[in-house]
C-alpha cells in the first residue's frame, strides 16, 4: 500500500510503499482510509518539529484527523461490521498511570502516552489502518461529507464541556453554563469555527475575533450560523471592551501569547477563559503581573488549558456536527475549502492562502 512518511526533525517527507497492515487479534478492525485532514500539528511535523517515529523505527506515517470504512473485522467484533463509516482516536494510554486506567488518555499524568501521527505510533496517511475496536467511533452517512472534521471537533468538545464542568461546580446558580451568555472565540480557523457552532448549539451569544476580511469565508461561516465579527487589524481590544463589557467565556483557538493576555481585560465577572492554542516561539512580552493577578482574583475568574480528547468527546462532537448540519443546512461543509488527492500531498501541505480554513487529503481512490 502507499502511505505518506516522515523522517522526524527533518523535512524530508514522501509517498511510499509500506507494509499493508493485516488484523492480527480478535478485537481489531481493519479500515480503509478515506480522508485525512491537515492542521497546524501536521505543518510543525513537516517542517523538522516535534514528531516522534515508533520505537526502534527511523520513519513515522502521519496524519491523525481521519475519516474511514471498515473492510474486515477480528473475530471478537461484533459492535463493527464491514461498511461501517468510523474514525479512529489519536491518543493512546500509557499503562501506568491512574487517569490512563480509566481511559482517559487525554489526562495522562506520566506523559507516556502515545498519538497516532505524532508521537511514537503511525499515524492515517496510508491506505489501510489497522487498529483495537475501542479506539473506533462510528460515524453517521449522513455526515460523510464532513465526518473528517471529527476529531478538530472532538478536541472543542472536550474543552466546552471543562469549561460547563468548572462552572457549574463554583456557580450553583447557573443551570445552563451557556445559555444566553456572551462568549467570543479568538481565532476563526478549524478549532475556532468549530467552536462556534459547539456555542451556539448551546445558546451562547458568538463575538468571533480575527484578522481576515469580511469578505472572507471564515467570516461568511460565522454569521450564517448567527455569530458576529471583530477585525482586530482595523479595530483595537479596548472597542470590544466597550461593546461588551462582560464577555463570560473566551475560548482562545490562536495560540498568540499576546493577544490571550490581552483579551483577559475582556472577561467579565466570574469569567472562564479556555485555551487551546499552542504558542510557538514569539516575541517576549511585558505584563502587569500584579493587575492582571488582582483582577483574577477580585472578579473571580478562571483560566484553564485543554489538550486532546476522549472517546467520549468524539461521541459528543459528532453528535454536534449532526446537529448543526441538521440546523444550518450547507454550511458546515463550506469549512473544508481544499481536497487534494494523496498523490498530491506536497500541494496540500504546501497549500496556505487567505480563504483556506481546513485542507483535506483524499485516500479513497
Amino acid at each position: 500500500m502507499k502511505a505518506i512518511s516522515l523522517i522526524p526533525g527533518t523535512t524530508t517527507i514522501q509517498l511510499k510503499d509500506w507494509p499493508e497492515p493485516a488484523i492480527q487479534s480478535a478485537d481489531e478492525i481493519k479500515v480503509k482510509v478515506l480522508e485525512v485532514g491537515i492542521c497546524g500539528t501536521d505543518r510543525e511535523e513537516v517542517r523538522g518539529g516535534r514528531a516522534d517515529a515508533p520505537p526502534g523505527e527511523k520513519e513515522l506515517i502521519i496524519g491523525h484527523e481521519m475519516l474511514s470504512r471498515i473492510v474486515e473485522i477480528g473475530k471478537g467484533v461484533s459492535e463493527y461490521k464491514p461498511g461501517d463509516l468510523v474514525v479512529i482516536s489519536v491518543r493512546r494510554e500509557c499503562s501506568h498511570c491512574l487517569a490512563c486506567k480509566i481511559h482517559r488518555s487525554d489526562l495522562c499524568i506520566s506523559g507516556d502516552y502515545t498519538e497516532r501521527g505524532i508521537k511514537g505510533r503511525h499515524g492515517f496517511h496510508a491506505e489501510y489502518v489497522v487498529d483495537k475496536m475501542n479506539y473506533a467511533i462510528k460515524v453517521a452517512e449522513s455526515i460523510r461529507k464532513i465526518g473528517v472534521l471529527a476529531e478538530p471537533m472532538s478536541v472543542v468538545q472536550k474543552a466546552v464541556e471543562e469549561a460547563e464542568m468548572v462552572q457549574m461546580a463554583r456557580l450553583p446558580y447557573l443551570k445552563n453554563p451557556f445559555q444566553g451568555k456572551t462568549a467570543l472565540i479568538a481565532g476563526l480557523g478549524p478549532i475556532g469555527l468549530l467552536a462556534a457552532l459547539a456555542l451556539r448549539l448551546r445558546s451562547s451569544e458568538i463575538i468571533g475575533l480575527d484578522i481576515v476580511d469580511e469578505i472572507s469565508p471564515r467570516i461568511q461561516i460565522l454569521k450564517e450560523i448567527g455569530g458576529k465579527y471583530f477585525n482586530a487589524k482595523k479595530g483595537k481590544i479596548e472597542e470590544l471592551e466597550k461593546r461588551y463589557p462582560n464577555i463570560d467565556f473566551i475560548f482562545d483557538a490562536a495560540g498568540i501569547a499576546k493577544l490571550d493576555f490581552d483579551l483577559l481585560n475582556l472577561l467579565g465577572i466570574n469569567g472562564i477563559f479556555i485555551l487551546t492554542g499552542v504558542p510557538g516561539d514569539q516575541r517576549l512580552i511585558d505584563i502587569d503581573g500584579a493587575a492582571l493577578m488582582r483582577k483574577l482574583v477580585l472578579k473571580n475568574q478562571v483560566m484553564v488549558g485543554s489538550v486532546n480528547e476522549s472517546i467520549q468527546h468524539f461521541k459528543k462532537g459528532i453528535q454536534d456536527l449532526q446537529k448543526a448540519v441538521e440546523k444550518w443546512p450547507g454550511v458546515v461543509e463550506k469549512m473544508i475549502t481544499n481536497r487534494f488527492p494523496h498523490a498530491e500531498f506536497k500541494k496540500a501541505f504546501a497549500s496556505h492562502s487567505p480563504d483556506e480554513i481546513k485542507v483535506v487529503i483524499n485516500w479513497e481512490k
